[in-house]
Formats: C-alpha cells, sequence, structure tokens
C-alpha cells in the first residue's frame, strides 16, 4: 500500500510541469486525482507556449497508468463556479477530498516601473487571487467531511526574497505564503494541515526568455537569483516528492511552514 491509498487529491495547473509530476506522485502513493488546467493561454503577456487539452489528456493518461482513477476537467483558476463544479464532479465520482495542491500560476518579466497593469493584474489574479479561489472551492469539503486533511500551496523562492524583475511574481508569491500562514492557524482546529513550497527554477515549460534581455541591461541582477549550490533547474519531480511527503502521515506535525527545494538560494 502506498503512502496515500484510500485520498482523493485536487491539483491545478496539472496538465504539465510540477502539476502532472505531482499528479503522477500522488497516484504512485495511491491516491485518486482530480486534474484541473486552464489548458490555454492565460494571456497576451504569457509569452511561452501554454498548456494544451492534449497536455491535459496525457496526465489523465499517466495517472490511469499508475492504476488509480482520474477526473481531469479544464478550469481556470480565476473562475470560482469552475473549480467549485470540479471539485462537486470529482467529489461525486471519486467520493471524497483529502488533499489540494494549490500549484497553478503564470510569470513574465519586467522592472516594476515598467510592469504594465495588464501584466500585473494578470499575475495577480491568477497566482494569487486564484489560489484563494482554490481554497474557497475545496476547503469547505474538506471541513464537512471532519476527518482532516492536507492543502499544500505552491509559492517560490520569490515568496520570501525580493527577486529583481518580478514585482508582481514576487508580490503574489509572497501573498500565497501568508494565505498559507493563516489558514494553518485558520484550520487547524479541524485537523487540516497547510504549507506551502518554495522553489528555485524549476524545469516546467514556462520559459519566458525576455529575462535573459533585462539581465543583459542589468547585469548586477544575476548574482541574486544564484544559490549556494551549483545553479542548475530543479525538475518538477524533486517538488512533486516535496508534496508527497507534506500530502502524507509523516508530515502530520507540519503546518504552517515554508518548505524550501531552493538550492540554497534563500541563504544569500
Amino acid at each position: 500500500m502506498g503512502r496515500l491509498t484510500g485520498k482523493v487529491a485536487f491539483i491545478t495547473g496539472a496538465a504539465r510541469g510540477q502539476g502532472r509530476a505531482e499528479a503522477v506522485r500522488l497516484a504512485a502513493e495511491g491516491a485518486d486525482i482530480i486534474a484541473v488546467d486552464l489548458a490555454e493561454s492565460a494571456g497576451p503577456d504569457v509569452l511561452y507556449p501554454p498548456a494544451t487539452q492534449s497536455d491535459l489528456d496525457e496526465t489523465a493518461k499517466l495517472v490511469k497508468e499508475q492504476g488509480r482513477r482520474v477526473l481531469a476537467r479544464k478550469a481556470d483558476v480565476r473562475d470560482l463556479g469552475g473549480l467549485e463544479a470540479a471539485v462537486r464532479d470529482g467529489v461525486a465520482e471519486l467520493g471524497r477530498l483529502d488533499i489540494v495542491v494549490a500549484n497553478a500560476g503564470i510569470v513574465n518579466y519586467g522592472r516594476t516601473w515598467e510592469i504594465t497593469e495588464r501584466q500585473w493584474q494578470d499575475v495577480i489574479d491568477v497566482n494569487l487571487t486564484g489560489v484563494w479561489k482554490t481554497v474557497k472551492a475545496t476547503v469547505p469539503t474538506l471541513i464537512e467531511q471532519g476527518q482532516g486533511g492536507s492543502v499544500i500551496i505552491t509559492s517560490s523562492v520569490a515568496g520570501l526574497k525580493g527577486l529583481p524583475l518580478l514585482a508582481h511574481y514576487a508580490s503574489s508569491k509572497h501573498g500565497v505564503t501568508g494565505l498559507a500562514k493563516v489558514l494553518a492557524n485558520e484550520l487547524a482546529p479541524h485537523d487540516i494541515r497547510v504549507n506551502s513550497i518554495h522553489p528555485h527554477g524549476v524545469r516546467t515549460g514556462m520559459t519566458d526568455t525576455s529575462i535573459q534581455d533585462l539581465l543583459d541591461v542589468e547585469p548586477a541582477y544575476g548574482p541574486i537569483y544564484m544559490g549556494g549550490l551549483p545553479y542548475e533547474m530543479v525538475e518538477p519531480e524533486d517538488i512533486a516528492n516535496m508534496v508527497a511527503f507534506l500530502a502524507s502521515d509523516e508530515a502530520k506535525y507540519i503546518t504552517g511552514s515554508q518548505m524550501r527545494v531552493d538550492l540554497g538560494a534563500l541563504n544569500r
């Protein structure tokens, strides 16, 4: 038996990258999966190719290959009604809800005073408000069941450190770090644990090469991104391993924590 046998996990941004790796890892531990993703572009300022319906279908296929059930649904974390419908249908089909992984996010770059209003709002709407809406759509079910649970929020190194060229992204990720801390206190009486994960750069497909042009103009920013270990991109599976731990009973006394998977970047 896996560490999560009999559990059901709700994962946003599940079509590829960290979300897909988390879905497959939790399924390997015995969990059934409710996988949601926008599966299209989140806006004109998002310059990397978006996840697609085919990507989401592939995630569902990989979960089934682990011998687990899956409900894959196209949904936007900015749409509370869509998230609530995915939760409602997922619980009806899979029987319950135990784990929430608020993973969906977007990124783009610019100096603080040059970021457009649209850039700012889109990042805040997806990365911060979208996490709050994910919580709002899922937590009532966890409370009603009365059997505890685990909420895991994807933040970032930028949720604990002021990375240049990412004012909107860092603001959103600092915001979800604070949200996780508040929720950990609010949900403790219900035996629901809440933690945030803080990765360094992860190989997810969210690659916007415009950052290099900006770093070429301001080379002093570059060293701020470096960590204590030789820099390399973290693999999505490395983050999924942390998610699986936090979702399991092995982490039953961990809540309100900021779990760093950062190559030592926050030690500088």
